[in-house]
């Protein structure tokens, strides 16, 4: 199925997107400033595909000052329910509505797998000052726990014969890279909300996202009868910083 298909299927969830989706730790955010080599105050930051809002929100709470880019009219209209006082343009990675040389920072949280790296990396380049950085990051279930690991491959066989796809890091770019885990408690319920917000359940439909929640909260309830679930979750964070020419360079691994 096209990637494209996939990305925009989140619009018509936007809403249970923004509030079922985790949020990212305070530690990821110190890693990006270490890695960028710059801190997030004052800086300028584009965070490409931002969706609802939730990596923005959070940069600019340490100061920075972002500008959100999202191609999705639902998620766009979610982030300014959400956002009102950040900018927003419409756009993607693959062609980014930025002037030149305008931006330290460009961010694609959870999203860079939607682009086309061939476009993607040119455009993110062209934007990018000398010395700016190109921060990359995916929030995944931490598949060292059990339980998650059983339950990541039960999603992996419903979905092996559709098509569906799963993200891997970026090739062709030399980035430093970076592991932040952390953990939240929260409902069972929560859990799978989050699950049924990722866009191959979407497109799977109701019926079938539905069959497979109610398998899974049969399966996991005996594990937490206080029906409160412990998600731990590892944050992959690349970072490649741009030269004098306004190109990503090696970061070292």
């Amino acid at each position: 199925m096209p990637s494209a298909v996939r990305a925009r299927s989140f619009d018509k969830a936007a809403a249970l997107y923004g509030a079922s989706r985790p949020g990212y730790p305070e530690a990821l955010y110190d890693a990006v400033e270490e890695l960028a080599g710059r801190g997030l105050a004052g800086a300028r930051v584009a965070d490409v595909g931002a969706g609802t809002g939730i990596a923005t929100g959070a940069m600019r709470a340490r100061g920075a000052e972002v500008l959100a880019v999202e191609p999705g009219d639902g998620m766009a209209a979610e982030f300014r329910l959400a956002h009102p006082d950040i900018p927003i343009v419409r756009g993607d990675g693959d062609r980014l509505p930025l002037a030149d040389g305008g931006f330290d920072l460009v961010t694609f949280a959870q999203s860079w797998h939607w682009t086309h790296p061939g476009r993607s990396v040119p455009e993110a380049r062209r934007v990018l000052r000398p010395g700016g950085a190109l921060a990359l990051w995916w929030n995944d279930l931490d598949g060292a726990v059990p339980w998650i690991a059983e339950q990541d491959a039960r999603i992996r066989e419903l979905f092996s014969a559709t098509g569906a796809t799963f993200r891997g890091l970026p090739e062709g770019l030399d980035f430093t890279t970076r592991e932040v885990r952390w953990s939240r408690r929260i409902p069972l319920e929560a859990h799978l909300a989050n699950h049924a917000s990722h866009s191959a359940f979407l497109l799977l439909g109701e019926p079938g996202t539905r069959a497979f929640m109610d398998a899974e909260r049969e399966r996991l309830s005996p594990l937490f009868p206080d029906g409160t679930v412990e998600e731990g979750y590892v944050v992959s964070l690349a970072v490649a910083i741009a030269d004098a020419a306004g190109r990503a360079a090696a970061g070292g691994s």
